[in-house]
């Protein structure tokens, strides 16, 4: 029985890697925060949470990782654990480097220390490439990070390939594309989409308030992502990898999608700041622009290649864009009725 450690276990990837590994037969092992607000209600979602083994860890303290690596000597360590929301970046940058830049940082170190035989995944992030140098976006594009979150994860991606070839430990980096799911959190604009919708749909809520509706992403299901992250460790040679779909739509697009599937006859009105949402079945405004939601600088879009993820770990996207927006709406429903 091969045994992995996931940091950001509560997480919306940490619970779908759980559910994954679990099912290929590993001992997994949860580093939860001590300190930590959050619950294992997305473990509990997929019906995990007792199969795992939790121990005590923080990204800003290298004696819990040390400890927890002696205890364990993992075959697998997935660091998924962050200051993930970029928005909340602009607000607290110092802690987002100590914890998403250095944490990465104290984790290779320990490992470099105490168990060099493990195989470490990286959750590095479209973010890097921020104002984008081409498009697509493959492993060779060069990075541009538009946020305290992304030059972040620059540090901690750069010091993922350092370790690798400085001290020859098998260390790989995922480039994630924007992946969602039922168990995306609140704070994010696809889950606040979907959910708000719902919401608007049962009448506990008027409007949807947004920010920057023409942003493109490159949109996946988080359950197809983590497959490739275990895919990434199981090679013979470490390397880092785009992981996406090769399309991009824009958060209007979103938007449109989950009103389509929630039977709303929505039509734009409007431009810019200005633009609205309207419900032609009621004529209500039910979508409405708010600046404080617009990020100090824009990220205008992402779109990936992951040829190389296709050719060398046999990977692709299986769930498509209606597919997962049917899927965030259809849990929503069921969650909030």
């Amino acid at each position: 029985m091969k045994t992995a450690i996931i940091t950001g276990i509560y997480g919306q990837d940490g619970a779908y890697l759980t559910k994954h590994l679990l099912e290929k037969g590993y001992k997994v092992i949860g580093a939860e925060r001590r300190s930590a607000s959050g619950s294992p209600w997305r473990l509990d979602y997929l019906n995990v949470t007792k199969e795992v083994t939790f121990e005590d860890f923080e990204l800003l303290e290298s004696s819990t990782i040390m400890k927890m690596l002696e205890k364990h000597r993992p075959d697998e360590f997935y660091n998924l654990a962050a200051q993930s929301f970029v928005q909340s970046s602009f607000e607290a940058p110092v802690y987002t480097g100590n914890s998403t830049g250095l944490g990465v940082a104290r984790i290779l170190e320990a490992l470099r220390q105490i168990s060099s035989d493990t195989r470490f995944y990286q959750a590095s992030s479209s973010e890097m490439f921020g104002k984008v140098m081409e498009i697509p976006q493959k492993e060779t594009t060069p990075f541009y990070p538009r946020s305290p979150y992304a030059v972040a994860k620059l540090y901690s991606h750069w010091m993922t390939i350092n370790y690798r070839e400085a001290y020859d430990q098998f260390c790989c980096s995922g480039i994630l594309f924007n992946h969602e799911s039922p168990l995306r959190g609140i704070e994010f604009v696809t889950k606040k989409i979907t959910s708000t919708m719902v919401k608007i749909k049962m009448k506990k809520e008027d409007t949807l308030e947004v920010g920057n509706i023409d942003a493109k992403r490159d949109w996946g299901f988080a359950g197809d992502y983590v497959d490739a992250m275990h895919l990434m460790l199981n090679q013979k040679k470490p390397d880092d990898y785009v992981i996406c779909t090769g399309e991009t739509h824009t958060v209007k697009e979103f938007i449109d999608k989950t009103a389509q599937a929630l039977e709303f006859d929505l039509v734009w009105d409007g431009e810019g700041e200005k633009t609205v949402g309207v419900d032609r079945k009621t004529n209500k405004k039910i979508v409405k622009i708010n600046k404080k939601f617009y990020r100090p600088t824009e990220v205008d879009i992402l779109l990936g290649d992951c040829s190389k993820a296709k050719e060398n770990l046999d990977w692709k996207p299986k769930c498509s864009f209606d597919s997962l927006i049917e899927m965030m709406v259809d849990a929503d429903l069921k969650f909030l009725s």
